[in-house]
């Protein structure tokens, strides 16, 4: 069958995105990208439905035969089996265990074969390294920072989820200090007030200088993660993504002073192509 179209998708802990890609040209096709709204906390049916329609509107509507769909995925997920296995992480828990390959595409009245799951930090480093704030390097680290902790690792050419979320750090995980959920549960600590999200969370630092305060902490356990990783694996560059990214430039001093302090004079840099580089580089399974 030939490919008439390839849909890249990017599966958020709030949303989906996606949109048609060229893949000679590794560009998203113009006014095809589509968001949907989705609740990470509802049932299996009511997830897979957000799912489906966004992929529907960006593939035109309508059945979609000839579709090829490449996935950027948040682990812990079985990508060849296409098995969710998001656990206690504040989203998607109805789906643990389910089979997301089928029940996507019965929603899309489609075969399995033509759905491609792939790490979302992998497609977010291919799509930037490609394109974006790591273009040119030949060895790159990337981090999407979000409801959870993405992580990828980019050698000659290629990335590949590094699955740095679950690493020992502190006194748990890396994930639960470097997430939004880490964000809300420090500043509620300091304060004694609640914010939703780091986005309002932000939006109090000209009022409140605890904010700047979590920043600064946040921006420390950030190098601090990251050191052994920059020996291990000597970047070019270091790529910061994912909706945490927006307040780079607030927990940047801290973070490059920690590494400076430690001997490290790697960059770090925001991520460049926002939303396409996750779609580009989960279309690209198919080229």
């Amino acid at each position: 069958m030939a490919v008439h179209k390839t849909v890249g998708v990017d599966i958020g802990g709030t949303h989906i995105t996606a949109a048609l890609v060229d893949l000679e040209k590794s560009t998203l096709i113009a006014d095809t990208l589509t968001r949907e709204d989705v609740d990470a906390k509802g049932d299996i049916a009511a997830i897979i439905r957000s799912w489906a329609q966004g992929i529907k509107h960006a593939a035109g509507g309508g059945k979609a035969e000839s579709v090829k769909i490449g996935i950027a995925m948040p682990g812990p997920f079985d990508y060849a089996a296409g098995i969710s296995l998001m656990q206690n992480q504040d989203k998607y828990d109805a789906l643990y265990g389910q089979n997301i390959k089928v029940l996507l595409a019965d929603a899309l009245q489609i075969s399995p074969d033509q759905l491609q799951f792939t790490n979302d930090a992998a497609c977010f480093l291919q799509g930037e390294a490609f394109g974006g704030a790591a273009i040119g390097a030949s060895r790159a680290i990337g981090l999407t920072l979000g409801t959870g902790l993405g992580s990828a690792f980019f050698r000659d050419g290629m990335a590949e989820d590094a699955a740095l979320w679950r690493a020992p750090f502190k006194d748990g995980i890396a994930e639960d200090y470097l997430s939004a959920r880490w964000f809300l549960k420090r500043y509620l600590l300091l304060t004694g007030r609640e914010a939703s999200n780091v986005k309002s969370l932000v939006e109090l630092l000209s009022s409140d200088a605890q904010v700047q305060t979590v920043l600064n902490e946040f921006g420390r356990h950030l190098a601090e993660f990251l050191l052994p990783y920059i020996d291990s694996e000597n970047p070019e560059v270091i790529v910061i993504g994912g909706n945490i990214a927006q307040a780079l430039h607030l927990f940047q001093p801290a973070l490059q002073q920690t590494l400076v302090s430690e001997g490290s004079n790697v960059p770090v840099k925001q991520a460049v192509l926002g939303e396409e580089a996750a779609l580009i580089g989960a279309a690209s399974v198919w080229k």
